[in-house]
């Protein structure tokens, strides 16, 4: 069984700031919809805030469950598990504000990050509980280097590409919840 904390404690922001990718999980309210699990990608897209705040650079895609599921209900849960030789997975629940590409706030956040271009938005978690575990059945493995894709196809599409892409295909999420006004 793992350990259960109210906060991050250094050693877990040091072990989530040392890692390559994290897993962002949200589902819809009630008992229908679809819960979504999203690889996010990129140590600079993720920032450990202070001790009970989290935030990460939302990067457009092709879909937009997170961001409806946190404007219906916030709840989220960001894992992180290691891959390399000390095994360790680090999950933080919590509570999430979406600040959309566009919203007056958003600027704001986007500050704490590189300038990347296709950013739709930042998501700030506020966290209530942290937990650890073994991560025993999880294999090393070795990054390799960063894919260039998304940069590739953000570049090609353009700021007017990316903002016409989210309304068509970001507009809702697949079981029609808002996430991007039209």
């Amino acid at each position: 069984m793992g350990d259960g904390l109210s906060k991050i404690s250094d050693k877990i922001r040091l072990f989530i700031e040392s890692q390559q990718v994290f897993f962002v999980a949200t589902a819809p309210s009630g008992p229908g919809g679809h819960i979504n699990c999203s690889p996010k990608g990129d140590s600079q897209t993720l920032k450990v805030i202070d001790e009970s705040t989290l935030a990460y650079l939302d990067i457009t895609g092709s879909g937009s469950e997170t961001i409806a599921h946190i404007k219906e209900n916030g709840r989220i849960v960001i894992m992180w598990c290691s891959f390399g030789e000390k095994p360790m997975i680090v999950r933080a629940h919590g509570q999430a504000q979406v600040h959309l590409f566009g919203e007056a706030d958003f600027e704001t956040h986007l500050a704490q990050f590189p300038r990347r271009l296709g950013s739709r938005a930042v998501i700030v978690v506020r966290v209530e509980r942290v937990s650890s575990s073994c991560g025993f059945g999880v294999p090393v493995m070795e990054l390799v280097q960063e894919r260039p894709d998304m940069s590739e196809w953000c570049e090609k599409k353009g700021e007017d590409g990316l903002a016409d892409y989210r309304m068509r295909k970001n507009a809702k999420s697949i079981d029609g919840l808002d996430s991007f006004a039209i």
